[in-house]
């Protein structure tokens, strides 16, 4: 399947590697198993929870953790090559899974390896890298999540998402809502008799667009509400008695979900049901250590905020920045691939943020 790493700093050979596994979601038991192998060969602490994989070094109370996902969305039609094989070509190496986030994957692995091999230990703490599970699935299951009560408590984070290597330090969450509008049933021959519900879910939408949400976030601007779906109706000559609609709201930390439920239901002359809310919107303040580290390894980078959500959502209690090798819009794509000169960069860019979050003096002191 994989073939055997030769040394601690060949990103490149690990993330094809990485490819080589169809580590479709609910599928990562032998990526994991590789994952883990490799880890306990560089003689680092390893840590095994279902398939998720943690791994570190150094000890102490300030934890910082570089989490990435194992798992991969299905191929899509068009690829130009085979999904699991990598292919290299002018530079650029194509894979499922290459951009989306295999490459942050096997940078912080290679850059935490490496700096072990060195015999380099944060000098106050320790560091992990965490490559968890579930991550495309959107459902109730989630590696990180499953794996965090196992770590010791997190003080700084990095998520190993697609940024081009830029800190985001912001990033939108979903809520998701239901409007039901309800009527009456009646034959359509008599449709007098009956009170059509779709009109009223209509009224509902319309009312639902004069929503203001004015408070802006810095980096994501005002969130966002959306009609996504709409079904009313059971056969062509009932009067429909139930509508519902589906409402989309990309959240900023402007404002909590709760408000945002509440702000809906006075809105509407329908009920509102919250249908996901776990998708919180996540934000790291500027001065935040891991920011500055984020920047001191970038320092050509702006930090900027995202509009797509990531495991993040799980760390949202901790100081986070989300960053990692790679165009974004690749992700999910036929045409996914990414710069092998990136994934070189990431791993100096992930050494550097680690050894700068730890430099003396990062605290403020």
């Amino acid at each position: 399947m994989a073939t055997r790493l030769t040394k601690p700093t060949d990103a490149v050979n690990l993330l094809k590697d990485l490819i080589r596994f169809p580590s479709l979601t609910g599928e990562e038991a032998e990526i994991a198993d590789f994952v883990e192998a490799q880890a306990r060969r560089a003689g680092v602490d390893v840590l095994r929870h279902e398939d998720n994989v943690a791994f570190g070094v150094g000890d102490g109370d300030d934890t910082l953790v570089l989490n990435s996902h194992l798992d991969v969305v299905p191929p899509a039609d068009g690829h130009p090559y085979a999904p699991f094989e990598p292919v290299t070509t002018d530079g650029v190496l194509y894979g499922r899974g290459s951009v989306d986030a295999k490459a942050s994957g096997a940078a912080m692995t290679t850059a935490l390896l490496s700096l072990a091999d060195e015999g380099w230990r944060p000098p106050n703490g320790q560091v992990l890298v965490g490559l968890t599970t579930h991550e495309e699935s959107g459902g109730r299951k989630n590696g990180l999540r499953d794996l965090r009560p196992h770590l010791p408590s997190l003080s700084a984070a990095v998520v190993g998402e697609p940024t081009q290597l830029r800190p985001c330090i912001a990033q939108k969450g979903l809520l998701i809502l239901k409007l039901h509008a309800q009527g009456q049933a009646a034959h359509a021959g008599r449709a007098h008799l009956g009170e059509n519900a779709i009109p009223a879910a209509i009224t509902a939408i319309q009312q639902l667009e004069g929503l203001s949400l004015n408070r802006k976030d810095p980096h994501l601007g005002a969130p966002t509400v959306t009609v996504t779906t709409i079904d009313g109706g059971d056969a062509h000559n009932v009067v429909p008695e139930h509508c519902v609609c589906t409402v989309d709201c990309r959240t900023t930390p402007a404002y909590t979900h709760a408000e945002i439920v509440e702000a809906v239901r006075e809105a509407v002359d329908a009920e509102v049901e919250v249908y996901s809310d776990r998708l919180v919107p996540c934000a790291t303040p500027m001065d935040a250590r891991i920011v500055r580290a984020g920047q001191s390894a970038r320092p050509d980078a702006e930090p900027f905020g995202s509009p797509t959500s990531s495991d993040w959502v799980f760390l949202h209690d901790v100081p986070t920045v989300k960053m990692g090798p790679g165009l974004s819009d690749r992700s999910h794509t036929a045409e996914e691939r990414i710069d092998v000169s990136e994934v070189r960069e990431a791993v100096d860019v992930y050494q550097a943020l680690i050894q700068s979050y730890f430099s003396p003096g990062r605290d403020g002191s």
